[in-house]
């Protein structure tokens, strides 16, 4: 097992900044309490905020033409598990970790959710694979899985996704994510109706394995590998199609998973008024669906998301509490460095969102005052949460600046003597 790093470097390391931080956090106080805003009241609800790291997102991703193995980066989900943690250790706000079948599967689960909890880590959603053909499987998925024409090859799909979810019993998850690249690439490949019926079909039959106090996701893709037609290529399909399973099927936002310019704030305040937000895939994007570290290129737009979810929260919305994970590919950066900043970059947007004057919000929009709705949520938006994102981490054992002490600590490089290349992926394909 790779070492841990040391909360005596995190602590000798914040001592050095601690006095800064304190003074920042002051500033930023007194600028809030100016607006009736507590700072001490703000940094409790960061403090309690969480979103989970993907078990492949600890790995070196892929493109469509290559994959560049990083240094001392995890062969198992052992080893991810080890690195989840040390995200974790730094940022505070990771403890959740969300696996992917077959990928992680291991023969005795009881002993992996040992791990998880020695680790102090927990299980976020399952998420099942049938994208892709496992060496020796009988029935090829290439045609589609749950909407394949070939009833042995939707049968296997679906008792996949069955076995996933007793994984997830054992590991005390309580929920199911579903993605299938499911759909056609040539125009008449495809009887469209005729495969939804069929993915439908599928689905209700994995439904009806779900326990009672579970949700099933569905995550839509509008293209790849499917690149003319996909079974569900947009929230529409997602959510009827969460709508004929029933109330425990919802729908998953990825924020890679759309067309250029989608108003995905809209899209989510329409799942949550349906009750049918179940979750989020927090990453970045700028052709398509590049999984690039969340907040990178539109922190703005997942600010303005977090203003929907703030206001669901703010308001008690019945049916509200969707399950917030990193989906990221990671090829010229280290993995964990990365994953710090995106759970720091995601929390800070819902931090923003908490700062929004929503009484004055309210009265503008009801005015019809489209200049002063904009510019208080630029206000929250421009607003420099860092001192309070800085100071929960702090106050809960975190490092008040992260990336500077993992890489002040050697993790990566004694990973690297620990884990030698194998040549094999152990992130699985992303």
């Amino acid at each position: 097992m790779t070492q841990r790093i040391d909360k005596g470097l995190i602590a000798e390391e914040n001592a050095k900044l601690e006095g800064f931080l304190k003074e920042d956090y002051a500033a930023l106080g007194a600028k809030l309490a100016r607006e009736n805003i507590n700072i001490d009241d703000i940094t409790a609800k960061a403090e309690t905020f969480q979103i989970a790291v993907p078990s492949w997102g600890t790995g070196t991703g892929g493109t469509r033409f290559a994959r560049f193995p990083g240094e001392g980066e995890p062969r198992n989900i052992w080893e991810k598990l080890e690195d989840s943690a040390v995200i974790n250790d730094l940022s505070q706000c990771t403890e959740r970790v969300s696996p992917h079948f077959p990928w992680d599967k291991v023969d005795d689960f009881s002993e992996l959710k040992q791990t998880s909890d020695n680790l102090n880590l927990k299980w976020d959603s399952i998420n099942s694979n049938t994208f892709q053909d496992q060496p020796g499987q009988e029935h090829s998925f290439k045609y589609g899985s749950l909407s394949n024409t070939s009833q042995a090859s939707r049968d296997l799909a679906i008792q996949h996704n069955l076995d996933c979810i007793e994984y997830g019993k054992a590991l005390d998850s309580k929920t199911l994510t579903v993605w299938v690249g499911d759909g056609s690439n040539h125009p008449g490949q495809q009887h469209f109706q005729g495969a939804f019926e069929r993915y439908l079909e599928s689905m209700k039959k994995i439904y009806a394995g779900l326990p009672s106090d579970w949700e099933l996701h569905i995550e839509h893709k509008m293209f790849e590998p499917a690149f003319y037609s996909t079974i569900i290529q947009d929230w529409g399909s997602n959510i009827l199609a969460a709508m004929e399973l029933g109330p425990q099927a919802k729908s998953l936002v990825d924020l890679g998973h759309h067309a250029p310019n989608v108003n995905i704030e809209m899209i989510v305040s329409r799942l949550i008024q349906f009750k049918k937000l179940g979750g989020f895939h927090f990453n970045d994007s700028k052709y398509g669906d590049d999984d690039l570290d969340s907040g990178s290129l539109h922190p703005y737009q997942q600010f303005l998301i977090f203003n929907e979810l703030v206001d669901a929260e703010y308001r008690n919305q019945e049916g509200f509490g969707p399950n917030y994970m990193l989906d990221q590919s990671h090829n010229v950066t280290d993995p964990i460095e990365s994953l710090v900043n995106s759970a720091a970059s995601v929390q800070r947007s819902y931090v923003s969102a908490l700062i929004v004057d929503r009484e004055k919000l309210t009265g503008y929009q009801t005015e019809n005052d489209a200049l002063m709705c904009s510019n208080t949520l630029k206000h929250a938006f421009t607003t420099d949460v860092s001192p309070i994102l800085a100071m929960a981490r702090l106050r809960k054992g975190g490092a008040i600046d992260p990336i500077a002490v993992y890489r002040k600590s050697g993790y990566r490089a004694q990973a690297g003597v620990e884990r030698p290349n194998s040549g094999g992926n152990g992130s699985g394909i992303v």
